[in-house]
């Protein structure tokens, strides 16, 4: 038999959840998950972990007062609900009637809404790849200026011929030894 849990965060300590469990045990909640102080920014939630792993049978309802309550970025709300529908769980947010996955609208809209968060994705990806393209083709290459000027090249090159570590020659110039490695193999 399928059942209906409830999850409620709140981002501070200070910040009191019981509203939001209240709100959920009234509409039917028979376990209610609480993050206190945890940031919507990061999917590693403890108690949101612990609900994915106990509302593991299709057919369970995680219910919500706020979808901001799950993530609080589009491409984490895009993870979210995309993990959901690939377990067969369903989401019902309390003060947003279009989303209930339980219902065949709730459905349609759910799958209307995730097209067109994907879709922004898709466009933003698209649009930064055509950005750096057309940028290497005036000449500029983005990323942080390298920190091997020609003079600790050479220096480099003479160490290393003096068979010195690559994280020697780093120390002694004061830069990573990554940097080392990729200037000498140029």
């Amino acid at each position: 038999m399928a059942e209906v849990f409830g999850y409620a965060r709140v981002s501070r300590k200070e910040q009191d959840p019981g509203a939001q469990e209240a709100e959920l045990r009234a509409a039917g909640c028979s376990r209610v998950f609480v993050d206190h102080g945890e940031s919507s920014r990061i999917a590693d939630r403890p108690e949101w972990r612990k609900l994915i792993d106990v509302a593991a049978r299709p057919g369970d309802t995680i219910k919500v007062r706020k979808l901001d309550r799950l993530a609080g970025s589009e491409r984490l709300m895009i993870e979210v609900l995309s993990e959901l529908n690939d377990r067969g769980l369903n989401i019902v947010s309390l003060t947003e009637p279009a989303i209930d996955t339980t219902t065949p609208m709730g459905k349609a809209l759910y799958g209307i809404v995730v097209v067109f968060a994907q879709l922004r994705v898709d466009t933003i990806r698209e649009n930064t790849r055509l950005g750096l393209e057309h940028a290497r083709s005036q000449g500029r290459v983005g990323g942080r200026p390298t920190v091997m000027t020609a003079e600790r090249i050479a220096a480099a090159q003479k160490m290393r011929a003096e068979n010195q570590s690559y994280a020697h020659i780093g120390r002694v110039l004061g830069v990573g030894t990554s940097s080392v490695i990729r200037a000498l193999a140029k």
